[in-house]
């Protein structure tokens, strides 16, 4: 039995030559040199070498011409590095009721403002409100490649969310934090320390507070579709 088609993407094959600035890839296309739209702000350096394959999806409008979506991996496989792509699977495997740590549970808003953050996602669930976070972990780690770990390089942004997912779980309410490892082949999470220290520790006060941590991974097929590997990674913060 195959892994569950979350999404079916039109994407082309694409050769990746350099990161031309924070948001923006120069790819090779068809051998044509293209911009495409990088929605991931982490440093992705095992992922951005010059000259390794890479999947594209056309876009119209702006000052690109693709959203740089995935690297090929394992198999041939992508590692699925478009947030925005990570996020449309996600919810797909949520209404699919993929997602086992998050059974009987809805999306009941997204962006959601609290404090002085904007968390992803507001679920409605069968014991109650949930406010969650989601991350996008596609740094590969330990010995057999098995780790898909967050984060790539320091984030305010990251520890300013665990904060405010710390202070709404001593509030009484339920908060969650979860990671999409979107790389074939991984099977654990685990927290980077390497790439922000700080994050590593709020991740750990989160757990001792009771806030959720949860994982799981994605990748996509050369034919364009986003599965689902495994619903459910082993953590280790």
């Amino acid at each position: 039995m195959g892994k569950p088609i979350l999404l079916k993407l039109k994407t082309l094959p694409c050769t990746f030559i350099e990161r031309f600035n924070r948001f923006v890839a120069l790819v090779d296309v068809n051998g044509e040199i293209k911009r495409a739209l990088i929605t991931n702000t982490g440093r992705l350096e095992e992922f951005m070498i010059p000259g390794r394959r890479a999947f594209c999806l056309p876009k119209t409008g702006g000052k690109t011409d693709f959203v740089l979506v995935a690297f090929e991996d394992l198999g041939g496989k992508g590692a699925v590095i478009d947030t925005r792509t990570q996020a449309k699977a996600f919810e797909r495997a949520v209404e699919l009721g993929l997602v086992p740590w998050l059974s009987g549970c809805r999306i009941k808003r997204k962006e959601v403002t609290v404090g002085k953050s904007r968390l992803d996602y507001l679920f409605d669930c069968p014991g109650g409100e949930v406010y969650a976070e989601m991350k996008s972990a596609v740094l590969r780690g330990g010995k057999r490649g098995e780790y898909a770990m967050y984060p790539d390089c320091p984030s305010t942004r990251g520890q300013k969310h665990i904060r405010e997912l710390i202070s709404l779980r001593k509030a009484g309410r339920r908060a969650m934090i979860f990671f999409i490892g979107a790389m074939p082949g991984v099977e654990k999470f685990r927290a980077y320390e390497r790439g922000d220290p700080e994050i590593v520790r709020l991740l750990m006060e989160a757990r001792k507070a009771g806030v959720e941590i949860h994982a799981l991974s994605i990748s996509l097929l050369p034919g364009g579709e986003v599965v689902v590997e495994k619903p459910e990674l082993e953590i280790e913060v």
